[in-house]
């Protein structure tokens, strides 16, 4: 198992290798080759409105000499960081995911139902490597097999918004690693896609009954 490596407000997922990365990450997001996935922590107030997060992150990362790793944002303590590793059928999956739900939203959210402005910015930020070959069409189902997966143990957690139990939050993140290789298919009926699944699910788990024992459930000043 890959152990990230906290430098707070770092924290940093070195995959041992050049791996195919399939994200929609702030910095390098797409798909795209990448070394090390990046969470970096930040506050309300580092991110006033028409601050350009974009730039901000992109510089900060080549100041850490890492412009070309995949980077996300979050304003859970990274510290809380849970890690879950799956194997089927001689195929591992390893999930590292920091987990706040001050932000959380419901997936069909109600028409005509006002948005409401957030508490904070808790979001959900996933890892994935996967140690199987896939082609990027398999990268990205095995993305839609990691957001199922992520919304499944929100949903059990039994998170509430207005309009009913949370599916996840309005800023989530998911960067899922695979070796590049020839395999097209990354589905739930599929070693690599039962791995994923049960690696994001563990993780994401955790880290949500985590968020909800430390704050009663409730969001938390953050600044």
């Amino acid at each position: 198992m890959i152990t990230p490596v906290l430098d707070h407000p770092w924290l940093t997922l070195d995959l041992g290798r050049e791996m195919r990365v399939i994200s929609w990450a702030p910095h390098r997001g797409g798909l795209v080759s990448a070394r090390h996935i990046l969470w970096r922590e930040v506050r309300n107030a580092d991110l006033p409105e028409g601050f350009d997060a974009f730039l901000w992150l992109a510089q900060e990362c080549r100041d850490r000499r890492m412009e070309q790793a995949v980077a996300m944002l979050t304003s859970r303590k990274i510290a809380t960081f849970t890690v879950a590793q799956a194997e089927v059928g001689g195929i591992r999956a390893q999930a590292v995911a920091t987990v706040g739900l001050s932000n959380a939203e419901r997936a069909a959210h109600g028409a005509g139902v006002p948005a409401r402005p957030a508490a904070g910015y808790g979001t959900i930020n996933i890892a994935v490597i996967l140690e199987y070959g896939l082609t990027d069409i398999g990268l990205i189902e095995a993305q839609s097999i990691a957001t199922a997966a992520r919304t499944a143990a929100i949903m059990e957690t039994g998170v509430m918004t207005p309009t009913g139990v949370a599916t996840g939050t309005g800023t989530d993140c998911n960067a899922i690693a695979a070796l590049p290789g020839t395999d097209a298919f990354c589905g739930l009926h599929t070693p690599q896609g039962k791995a994923v699944g049960a690696a994001v699910y563990a993780a994401v788990r955790q880290g949500a009954e985590g968020w909800t024992l430390e704050t009663g459930g409730k969001p938390y000043d953050l600044g």
